[in-house]
């Protein structure tokens, strides 16, 4: 047995890894930096400025994300890795792989939809499942929205493509819903007027389109009077607030009973 020969065939073949782990190593690091640097030019480019911002974020991600893949690929070719075998490998492990990979699939998909339809943009209101949030992040795999109470939220987009999205930023102004309860013999008509003169004090209520004062409904312990008034997206909450004290103010004034539930039980 030639131990010279084995020697050397063992020097030769970790020298030959030993290249390849350097090659690699480098085509890392450049590729690390040329990503880097490609990326930092569509951030600040003009073109992508122009972009709206959550079709912005997408492609970003997008982009960032094949850019890794291309440079993953190459570090494997590198190494010596036969590029038909990786191929055959992916080809026999595609229903696993499918499998696996289906929901971040679906969430892929469920992105590009979003971002083809645009039922939300950056910067937005919106609720979905049950989560009320302004739209920070719409990408690849998730969208991410900051609650009122600072918390950051990431809904999967097959989510946000399969629920019903409410979008508290698409229109200029918002109506506000109230039902009022005025205990039974109260006299209607002075109820509605000084609703309706509240209503008239608020600044923030909007007379176009007109308010709106109705009876609506006999309850069991009260006669129900339906509210609806028009504001500014912005001052919502506000008005419902200041309204809703100064209806309460109001109804002491003129001694408007709001009445508690109550059960009239007669006995032979």
């Amino acid at each position: 047995m030639d131990w010279n020969a084995i020697l050397n065939t063992i020097v030769n073949a970790c020298i030959s890894i030993a290249w390849r782990l350097i090659a690699a190593l480098l085509i890392l690091i450049v590729g690390r930096i040329i990503i880097k640097f490609i990326l930092k030019k569509l951030k600040n480019g003009k073109k992508c400025k122009d972009l709206d911002p959550t079709v912005q974020t997408f492609l970003f991600n997008f982009i960032k994300f094949a850019l890794w893949a291309v440079l993953a690929v190459c570090i494997v070719g590198t190494l010596g890795v036969e590029m038909a075998s990786i191929i055959a490998l992916i080809a026999s492990a595609g229903a696993a792989v499918a499998l696996a990979v289906k929901g971040a699939f679906s969430n892929m998909v469920g992105g590009i939809m979003l971002l083809v339809f645009k039922p939300i943009s950056v910067g937005e209101l919106v609720e979905v499942g049950g989560k009320l949030g302004t739209v920070q992040e719409v990408g690849i795999f998730y969208t991410v929205l900051n609650t009122g109470d600072n918390l950051t939220v990431s809904v999967p987009n097959a989510i946000m493509t399969d629920s019903v999205v409410v979008n508290y930023s698409r229109k200029d102004i918002r109506r506000l819903d109230l039902a009022l309860d005025v205990a039974y013999g109260t006299d209607i008509e002075k109820a509605k007027a000084v609703i309706s003169k509240t209503i008239g004090e608020q600044s923030m209520a909007l007379s176009d389109p007109a308010p709106f004062v109705r009876m609506t409904a006999m309850k069991d312990s009260s006669i129900e009077i339906t509210v609806r008034v028009w504001c500014d997206k912005a001052n919502f909450g506000a008005l419902k607030s200041d309204l809703l004290e100064a209806l309460d103010k109001a109804f002491a004034a003129e001694n408007i009973e709001v009445p508690f539930p109550q059960l009239d039980v007669h006995t032979k």
